[in-house]
């Protein structure tokens, strides 16, 4: 019997195996999905500790590029490791300094409930509408009714803002959706430009620093960040830096290269109940009745958008023997 295991399930005493590139793929997404959750968490201690968006944006891209240095070294320094310096511009505002400024600031603002489920569900929501325009993806009815659920839980969540004693948080929620579709829109691009995960984390990571680090040593605070205890500042700049910059960037960027923008976009699906359980024991904020409502109907509409609830209430096909 020949193996078929390239583009194809593969069959053997009827049983389905999944692709080995679907398997990373879908390891790869879940890893960057569970990091993207440890990382709005921090953002979210981080200005309760006292930093700005921009001392959290210093961090991050600052420690991602002396990462990242000695590979590029080593990978066509002056063309970006191919990528080129146009597109790694491109590529550096959608989803370097401006992405990280608009999702941590939304924190000055807005709680992290909001955070963990308007921020992702954007992408969700940003990806899928450009797999149908784009990719010409048809929206299915699974996908129509778990846009629908989205937009009712967000709608619970923002309908009681002003519980929150901060009249402003609609500000919050706003600069979430702007950072959601901003990665979105990293998404497409790094599906139809076809990158190397390693490279297009190298240039990202390199020519955001280049920008960041001259304009903070500028005109830059740094009491901020040497205020922070030394447990804090290492834990701000491991998560931010080498989890968030490195790891999830060239794990996002596997994910789409297996398995496509449209699939890929959908991992923040992930994201809002991770982060609301993972958040607990470090922010030690649970969430109010209408945030979980609201998460909850958001959550379940993501999963029901992705085909997962469909697939757990319908039978596997049996293979004849």
């Amino acid at each position: 019997m020949t193996s078929t295991a390239s583009s194809s399930v593969a069959r053997h005493g009827g049983v389905r195996f999944v692709p080995s590139r679907m398997v990373t793929g879908l390891a790869a997404g879940v890893f960057a999905a569970l990091v993207w959750a440890t990382y709005l968490i921090a953002a979210k201690t981080g200005t309760a500790q006292g930093l700005m968006p921009q001392d959290i944006v210093l961090l991050r891209f600052t420690t991602a590029a002396l990462v990242m240095l000695p590979w590029l070294s080593r990978h066509d320094p002056a063309r970006l490791a191919g990528i080129g310096w146009r597109r790694a511009a491109i590529l550096a505002t959608l989803a370097g300094p401006p992405f990280i400024a608009l999702s941590t600031g939304a924190y000055l603002f807005a709680p992290l409930a909001h955070g963990a489920v308007i921020q992702p569900s954007t992408v969700t929501l940003a990806s899928m509408g450009a797999a149908a325009v784009l990719l010409k993806e048809r929206l299915t009815r699974d996908k129509l009714v778990g846009v629908a659920l989205i937009v009712a839980g967000l709608a619970v969540i923002a309908s009681h803002a002003q519980v929150m004693g901060n009249p402003r948080v609609w500000i919050g929620d706003l600069l979430f959706v702007a950072a959601g579709l901003s990665w979105a829109a990293f998404t497409v691009l790094l599906k139809r430009w076809s990158l190397d995960a390693l490279a297009m984390t190298a240039a990202v990571s390199v020519v955001s620093a280049l920008v960041v680090v001259p304009l903070f040593l500028l005109g830059g605070d740094f009491s901020r960040i040497a205020a922070l205890p030394m447990g804090a500042l290492v834990a701000q700049i491991v998560v931010q830096g080498v989890l968030s910059g490195v790891l999830a960037f060239v794990a996002f960027g596997v994910a789409v290269r297996h398995l496509g923008a449209a699939k890929a976009g959908l991992f923040p699906a992930i994201v809002p109940v991770a982060t609301l359980l993972l958040g607990i024991p470090v922010t030690g904020n649970i969430p109010v009745g209408f945030e979980m409502i609201g998460a909850a109907l958001a959550t379940f509409g993501l999963v029901t958008a992705i085909g997962l609830v469909r697939a757990l209430f319908s039978s596997s096909p049996r293979t004849k023997g």
